[in-house]
Parts: structure tokens; sequence; C-alpha cells
């Protein structure tokens, strides 16, 4: 919230104004269930969480910088982080939305509590489960279903019913296993074997969900935040303005390029929506683009941000985690098809701009790149700094992230412009741990659907059952992964779903012989567009209520922004080289180059402007060329590319010579410099 606000502070607009901190704040609770937090009446309360949180990172930050002290049994690292995100879940959370915001209630007290017992009971009884081959006692099982119910109940407060109510389906699944029809029946399980799998061994809500949340994803979203204090998401905005700002449309494409680089790190879109929406949407609508198109712009580049390289919202380092290949491995596979998505996202920005004469702010009154370079510039150092240590220094990726979030103070000291006093800094490691907790406690309740899935044999018997419906067709698979990724991902923050839809469909796409990075890949890029996409497309309803138009409008809208992004994945996974996998220069430039012109093919289907404006069968062409392209083979190309000549030359021939496009209209005003 500290950067909405300097946003919402630093831009002016005239009568474009950016909308104000507190509408920002009302959309970011109505779309995101993490923002629903209590404010305590209470001091001693504050101060309680305040240190609970501030114990949180510095723990993480210290078991990360490898003091001997602190290095133990993942088991018990993973109670000790699960334990503190419950404690701190139960005090920021109410039950209910008519729940008391200002304090703490009984009941809550009692979960806290209880909350806080787990891990020291691991702590204690790990000899014990160690010496009893993890068969579990009746102490075991009643303090494991404890846990089991407090990552539930948690889980729903932070991340809404959806995810606890699928875990609560799974373990009845995994008890009920003898009754279930067909190639979904197993042998069945006893609550006490269910109780035991899950939460006395590293398989279940202590296995490598919560890992991935212990090690990976806390630190980066302490490091995002850490950037954000010290001005990283200005100098983004700024960079943007400067770059994009004057060109046609440029406001809409400055939210594309802005919100991209701040939703890399950030890896929240409803959070980036609001965060970057603020004044880009704004700006948007005086330019002259409709709400919906306005609001489908930035949810579309913020969901976008999760696909981008390097960090991609800490997506990368958990699917590193999970496939067991080197960091860099992932970033080289992500970067092409994560530049064609955006690329798709400018080119309709840009389509959009010229064929309803929508002009850019007068470039003299842009901020000066070098400027921007000057004052903020080096803020770029910490993100070249991780680079170095993730690829080329050998250092694990933990130990990466650590130093990284110490070179991004030190270097933060270098200008007074982003300087950080130590309550700044203390600040930024309270944000990170309160932003870790959603995220942590999803991938706990998803360790459950996991332990469950591994118990049963269910991922398999999904990928036999999605082979079976596609009658081995690769196409028709692609299609059944892709809706099943989609309605797996509704809802949940990216990384959970991320992980919920690896563990389930992508071992369809293997079991047909895919590669397992492409598989993923694929899985991914799915689970993220479950944002855009209605019923449940919360990025799309973030930006709608920011720009003030149509919920559904701007979710169909997003869509139609996002659609090369939804054909992108069937390209890698026809096109391997696409991912930079087993290329020549030769093959590898034929596939890139095919894929851009599909792109921008798909542009002009959607827009219906090229040179000028498309009818339907030109736009009917322009798909069909575009589609022909994802299959980068020498014959579908050059149909492809004949398709586009077709356009193309109906376009130079009719269009051009009977149309000339009326005078644009002046300049906007642009906005005064930042205070």
């Amino acid at each position: 919230m500290a950067e909405l606000e300097k946003n919402a502070a630093a831009v002016s607009t005239g009568d474009a104004a950016p909308i104000d901190a507190a509408k920002g704040a009302e959309i970011m609770e109505k779309y995101e269930k993490e923002s629903r937090t209590r404010k305590f009446e209470a001091n001693w309360v504050n101060k309680l969480v305040y240190f609970l949180c501030l114990a949180f990172t510095l723990y993480h930050l210290a078991y990360a910088s490898g003091i001997r002290l602190l290095q133990m049994v993942n088991i018990k690292h993973h109670a000790i982080h699960v334990g503190l995100v419950l404690v701190i879940g139960f005090l920021l959370y109410p039950a209910f939305k008519k729940s008391s915001r200002k304090k703490v209630v009984w009941y809550d007290w009692l979960l806290f509590a209880l909350s806080a017992i787990m891990p020291i009971y691991v702590f204690i009884r790990y000899p014990v489960f160690i010496s009893t081959g993890f068969q579990g006692e009746t102490i075991d099982i009643i303090v494991g279903t404890i846990l089991i119910l407090l990552v539930l109940e948690c889980s729903r407060r932070l991340s809404g019913p959806a995810l606890s109510i699928l875990s609560i389906v799974f373990l009845i699944y995994a008890i009920f296993g003898r009754s279930m029809p067909g190639i979904f029946m197993h042998r069945g399980y006893t609550w006490h074997r269910i109780v035991t799998y899950l939460t006395t061994d590293i398989y279940g809500i202590y296995g490598t969900s919560v890992k991935v949340a212990a090690t990976y994803i806390v630190l980066f979203i302490i490091f995002g935040e850490v950037m954000n204090k010290c001005g990283m998401g200005q100098f983004f905005n700024d960079i943007a303005n400067a770059l994009a700002g004057h060109t046609k449309g440029g406001p809409a494409k400055v939210a594309v390029l802005a919100s991209g680089f701040l939703g890399s790190i950030n890896g929240s879109a409803v959070a980036n929506v609001v965060t970057t929406g603020t004044f880009t949407i704004p700006l948007m609508k005086k330019t002259g683009y409709s709400k919906e198109f306005a609001g489908s712009v930035e949810a579309t580049a913020s969901v976008g941000g999760q696909l981008l390289p390097p960090i991609m919202g800490a997506a990368a380092f958990v699917m590193a985690e999970t496939l067991g290949v080197q960091y860099g491995v992932i970033i080289r596979a992500a970067v092409i098809p994560a530049l064609l998505y955006y690329g798709g996202i400018l080119v309709q920005v840009q389509m959009r701009a010229t064929k309803e004469h929508l002009n850019g702010l007068p470039k003299e009154q842009m901020p000066k790149p070098g400027k921007v370079m000057r004052e903020r510039g080096h803020l770029l150092i910490p993100i070249a700094f991780l680079l170095y240590m993730l690829i080329w220094s050998g250092k694990t990726v933990i130990f990466s992230a650590f130093w990284t979030i110490v070179v991004t103070i030190l270097v933060a000291e270098l200008r007074p412009i982003s300087r950080m006093s130590f309550k700044d800094i203390c600040d930024a490691f309270v944000a990170g741990a309160k932003s870790t907790v959603s995220v942590a406690i999803a991938c706990a309740c998803v360790g459950i659907i996991v332990g469950v899935c591994g118990m049963t044999g269910f991922a398999l018997n999904v990928a036999h059952a999605i082979i079976r419906i596609g009658q081995h067709s690769v196409l028709l698979t692609l299609v059944f992964t892709m809706i099943t990724c989609m309605i797996l991902g509704m809802g949940l923050p990216s990384i959970p779903s991320y992980l919920i839809t690896a563990t389930i469909a992508a071992p369809a796409l293997v079991e047909l012989g895919q590669p397992e990075l492409s598989a993923h890949l694929f899985c991914f890029y799915y689970a993220m567009f479950a944002n855009l996409t209605p019923p449940v497309a919360l990025a799309s309803f973030a930006a709608a209520g920011l720009s003030g138009g149509s919920p559904m409008k701007t979710g169909w809208q997003s869509v139609r922004l996002a659609l090369a992004g939804f054909i992108i994945p069937y390209m890698f996974m026809y096109n391997p080289q696409l991912l930079l996998e087993n290329v020549t220069l030769l093959s590898g430039t034929q596939v890139v180059i095919s894929s851009c012109i599909g792109v921008v093919m798909i542009a002009a289907a959607v827009e219906g402007y090229f040179f000028g404006n498309l009818n339907w069968i030109m736009r009917i062409f322009s798909m069909a060329g575009a589609l022909m392209l994802i299959d980068s083979k020498t014959l579908t190309d050059i149909v492809g590319i004949a398709l586009l000549a077709i356009v193309v030359g109906y376009q130079k021939l009719i269009y051009q010579r009977r149309h000339k496009d009326p005078e644009p209209p002046a300049p906007i005003s642009a906005p005064p410099a930042a205070q």
C-alpha cells in the first residue's frame, strides 16, 4: 500500500487525476482477500503483530544466510515457517466479513495458541517420528488433525473457500477411494494413515509446496518489498513514461511496460493492477481508450509480469525446484514466450490507437531517460547482481536471494531519493512478511492436495483420463489440459495455482512424450490466465473497479487482448525451439520470426485493423495465417505468410487508395513532474 500511496501522490494529470489511495485500497480489499486485514484498536496488539512479522522475516533471512545454528532438517524449518504463518494469519485476518476488524476475538487467540504449539511439537516429537518410522501414535494423530484444521481454516480466511473445499474433497477421496468409479478407484486409507502421511513427514503439509514457500517465495517477496520501499516502482513508471509516453497511444504502452516490470518482481497480479493502475488507467481513459479497454490493458500486463524473467514472481525458482534443473534453464526457456506475450499486447494497443487516432503525451513534457537513469538507475544494480549470483556464481538460489536483499539495502543508500531509514527497512521487512502469509498458507493447503495425490496416484489417473479423452491426440490433450489448469487456477495465488496444476495436469503431457519443462510452462501459463478469464477474473475485475467499466466486459476484453498469450503455449509445445531447447541458430531464427509474424496477425484479427480497417473475411484470413504459424514447419509457414501477403496486399490495393486518415486530434496535456 505504501507504493500505491506514493503513486497516487506523485502523479497529477489535471482532469485525468490518479485514483486516490482510499479507492485503491477499497479495490484491493474487494478483489484480493489478503488485503482484508484487521486494524487493531489496542496498540499492544499492533506491536505484537509488527514484532511477529519482523521476527518472521529475520528468521528466514538468517536461515538463508547459512548461519550454522539455524541449519536443521527440513521438517523442522518447514514447521517453524508454517507455525509463524498460522500465528500471523489468525491475528491479522478475521473469520468472517462481519467479524470485528479492530480486535482479536477469544477463539482467534485460541487458534493463535494452537498454531504456536505446532512447531514446538514437531521439535519435541521428531526423534519419535524417526524411531517409529513415521508411523504416528495416537497423540500424533490428534495434533496432526488439529494442524490440518488450522491450515484449512487459515486458508479459507486468506484465499477464500475454494482451496479449502478442494483440499477437503481430496481428503474425502483419500478415505473413500475404494468406492470411486473406474480409474479413480484406489485402495482407500484410514484417517490414521492419512494424518501421519500429511503431518509427520515431508510429503504433505510440510512437503515440497511449503519448502518452496519457506525458501524461495518468502525471500523474493521480501526482496520485492525492499525494492518497492526504495522506489523501484516509481523508477519503472518513470522509465516507461520516458520511453513510450509520447508515442501513439502512449499511456497504454506505459501501463504495459510499467506493469510488466513491476509484476515480474512482486508476483501479485491484483496488487500490481492497483499499484500501477491508479494512474495509468485514468491517463488511458483521458487519451480516449474505453473504460473496458483501459482496464484490460492494465490487467493483462499485470498478469503477464509473472511470466516475465528474470524473477517471474518467484515462479522461476519454484519451477526449477520442482523440475530439479538450474534457474538459468527456466529463464532462458521463458524469455521468448514472455516477450511474444507482451509484444502481442503492445501491437494491439498500437493498432487500437492508430485506428481511433489516439495520440500520446507531448514528448517535451515526458521524463528524460537520462535524468531518470541518473536519479534511480542505480536500482538496477541489485537485479544485475541477482542474475550474476544465480547464473554465473554457482551459489544456491537461497544464498543468492539473501545477498541480493543485502545489496539492495546498500545500493539504496547511494542516492537520497532511494535512501531508507532503519524504520523504512523494518517496515519493508514487515510488509514482506504480511505479503508472504497469504501465499505461504495457500502452499500449506496445497500440500494436502499434493500429499493425497502422492498417496493415491490421483495425478497419474487424471493424466491417463486426459489422454484417453484426447484419444492420444496431442492437440486434444493440450486443450483438455488447458481447461483443467484454468479451472484449478481460478481465484488462487499464482504459485499455489502452479503447484496444483503441475501436480495434476502436467503429467498428462509428459505421458505423451512432451518435455517436462514445456509441460510445466504450459500449465503455468494457463494457471495465470485464470486471473483474466471470467467468471473468476480477479485481475480484470480489480482493473474494472478502477476504470469504472463493466467487470465482465473488462474480463472478456482482457481475453481478447491476451489472445496471443493463450496461443503462445501451443506454439512452444509444437516448437520446443521457442524455449531455446535443442536449437540451432537457423531453426531458432525461423521459429522466432514465424512466431512474431503470428502474434502480429492475431492482433490484426482481434482488432480488425492492419494498415486500415479489416473486414471479416480479412480477419479470418489473418487468424488462419496465425494458426498456421503455430507449427513452425516450412509448409505451414509458407501458407501462413501467403495469407499475410493476401491481407496486406488487399489493404494496399483497396483501402489505402480509397481512404485517407482524418487529421488526428491535438495531444492531450501532460502531467506535471512528480513533486
